[in-house]
């Protein structure tokens, strides 16, 4: 199956832990949503067996768009073992995961662990290359800690006929926190036979557009921007067509957090814990209401749903337009979670 959609930029749903599972990618698709879906990554070890809610997000994909299975790990016959198994599924793609920067990963010389080791690299590449027979792709950083990497990461790459490669462009060590490099972006464009999909920090249509046109990237992938702004990718493909872009109201943003809230519910949660649950979407959403701050701050502190929708009451029962573009607030080192835009 093709994953490129048959005119303008390829626009992905970003894998992210947690969060790209059934249900979110369910909402998304009532918001417009991407062009191809990737899942959460599989985990994926000797013992190990495919995760069941990441194999029903496929089975069970009602989105009517093509959805890429994304594993992570180290273990080359378990990553083969699995990315065989994968092919049984209706996927588009099997994605390896060669950028994810959490340190109960990388330590483990998994996600963008494995770009301290490009020669291992090399070898899980060649050896998926040969098990996958549909198109196999590849999410990486610029490196672990230093970017000079990349240039010897590009030709491993290039060697084994990926059919696209995602770029974000930190490094591992960087995390959410730093500029994102467009520049290398731009360089895997030129050295790859494969088109490049550009990752990081893509939150509005203009932004997109910037960076399409910074990059020449095949494609954006887009992650905490669209739990922001559900409408991202619809308001992305208006600006490219030349079309008004839709704005939503603090009124249609209270409907999303009420369908959110809804969606991501599971059958008999505790209240509080589904309160807890929807906080780690509002540390994304939040950055987009007020420049102060006092929405995160409030939310952050509710225990109950009548708490929870009293303060997004307050701060979204209005008509106004919400561009919902993170503002620059003012982070401790604790908020990792707030500042991470991919």
């Amino acid at each position: 199956m093709n994953v490129f959609p048959s005119a303008g930029p390829l626009l992905a749903l970003a894998p992210m832990q947690d969060v790209t599972d059934l249900a979110f990618m369910t909402l998304m698709a009532r918001y417009g949503g991407p062009d191809v879906y990737w899942t959460e990554y599989l985990r994926v070890h000797a013992v190990s067996t495919p995760e069941k809610w990441i194999v029903q997000s496929i089975t069970a994909n009602v989105t009517g768009r093509p959805i890429v299975a994304q594993m992570i790990g180290n273990d080359i016959p378990a990553l083969v073992r699995t990315a065989k198994f994968l092919q049984t599924l209706p996927i588009a793609a099997v994605d390896l995961n060669l950028g994810c920067p959490a340190p109960v990963v990388y330590r483990k010389c998994a996600g963008g662990g494995l770009l301290r080791e490009p020669q291992r690299v090399d070898a899980i590449l060649g050896a998926l290359r040969q098990a996958v027979t549909i198109p196999f792709t590849v999410k990486t950083r610029i490196g672990f800690d230093d970017p000079r990497v990349f240039d010897e990461l590009l030709p491993i790459f290039a060697r084994h006929s990926l059919d696209l490669l995602t770029v974000h462009a930190r490094t591992v060590k960087e995390m959410y926190r730093s500029e994102v490099h467009y520049d290398f972006i731009a360089r895997a464009v030129t050295h790859m036979p494969c088109p490049v999909v550009a990752n990081g920090n893509v939150y509005s249509a203009g932004k997109a557009a910037e960076v399409l046109r910074l990059t020449g990237a095949r494609g954006l992938m887009i992650g905490r921007g669209a739990i922001r702004n559900p409408w991202l990718f619809t308001q992305i493909r208006q600006h490219l067509a030349g079309e008004p872009v839709f704005v939503p109201r603090g009124v249609d943003v209270m409907g999303y957090l009420s369908a959110l809230y809804e969606a991501v519910c599971s059958p008999g949660i505790r209240e509080s814990a589904q309160v807890q649950k929807m906080k780690k979407y509002l540390n994304y959403l939040g950055l987009g209401v007020d420049a102060d701050g006092r929405f995160l701050h409030q939310i952050r502190r509710v225990g109950t749903r009548a708490e929870f929708f009293r303060v997004c009451e307050e701060f979204l029962g209005h008509d106004r337009p919400m561009p919902l573009e993170p503002f620059p607030l003012a982070l401790k080192d604790g908020d990792l979670l707030a500042g991470e835009h991919l």
